[in-house]
Formats: structure tokens, sequence, C-alpha cells
């Protein structure tokens, strides 16, 4: 069985998060559904994973950061895409209601506080503007990123235990 190398485990999560990032900003610029406040939320752990994987698979290839630091990298880069995911199972609960979520974006007592743009569309946060098998858009955020964070920790765990 060929050994897992952390550092590409940490460029294949940054290009994952990179990919759930730009599949994010299709819906939004393509399929015309613009973000909530809560869908902007899970797309920051995304950005930051993109970077800190790719950037740092990237420093470690050029030989500026030792090769040693690639287990730590994998680990930062799936914290950052497991709290996407977790942001979005908060944010598809709710979206069914299962629970109250920000009263900025949410709720019959709903309070605008962002700039006054009047062509600016007001996008509510419990309410999902798209689904695929009743799975909004949040809801297939939390299930891939917890499956991807999930499946780098048995990986990168199983090549500790291969050495």
């Amino acid at each position: 069985m060929k050994k897992l190398d952390p550092v590409q485990l940490a460029m294949s999560l940054g290009i994952l998060a990179l990919a759930l990032i730009l599949g994010a900003l299709g819906f939004q610029y393509l399929a015309h559904l613009p973000p909530c406040e809560m869908c902007m939320w899970q797309r920051y752990p995304h950005i930051a994973a993109a970077i800190i994987g790719i950037g740092g698979a990237l420093l470690i290839y050029g030989g500026i950061i030792d090769r040693k630091a690639g287990s730590a990298l994998v680990v930062i880069t799936a914290l950052l895409i497991a709290v996407s995911g977790v942001l979005g199972v908060y944010h598809a609960g709710v979206e069914w209601h299962w629970w109250q979520g920000p009263t900025s974006c949410t709720g019959p007592a709903f309070q605008f506080q962002g700039t006054l743009d009047l062509n600016a569309p007001m996008v509510r946060c419990d309410a999902a503007a798209w689904r695929l098998f009743g799975l909004s858009l949040a809801g297939y955020n939390a299930l891939i990123s917890l499956g991807v964070a999930v499946g780098a920790f048995f990986l990168l765990a199983g090549s500790k235990k291969a050495k």
C-alpha cells in the first residue's frame, strides 16, 4: 500500500475548499441566487482553508517550509473545512425551522441592518433559495464539508499508523 503524503492531502483539501467556493460563486452569479448572511459565514472558513491548504503545500514544495509541517497543514485545513460544515448544519437547521437563527436575517421580525440600497436583494437566512432532493446549499455544504474533514482525519491517522 502506498504511503499517504500529507502535503498532497493538504493540497487536495485546499483545492476542494476552492472548488466549493467557486461553486457557491457560480450559484450566486450564474444562477442569480444571492447569498444570505449565514451563507457568507460558511464561505470564510473555506477561503481560509483554500489559502492555507494550497499556499502551505506550495511553500513546502518550494522548500520554504519543512515537509514535517504537512500533517499540521492537513489538520488546520481540515478543521477549517469542518467549521464551514458545522455552520452549514446550523444554517440548514434554521432553514428547516428546527432552531432560531440570527434576528438580523430570520423570522417574522426580520430587521434589515445593512446599507440602504434599493436595488439590493433582501435575502432571508431561514428560507432556502434552492433545494435538490430536499437539501439546500447549506445542507450540501454540511454533508460535503464534514464528510471531507472526517475523511481527511481518518486518512491522516491511517498514515501515522503505517509508519
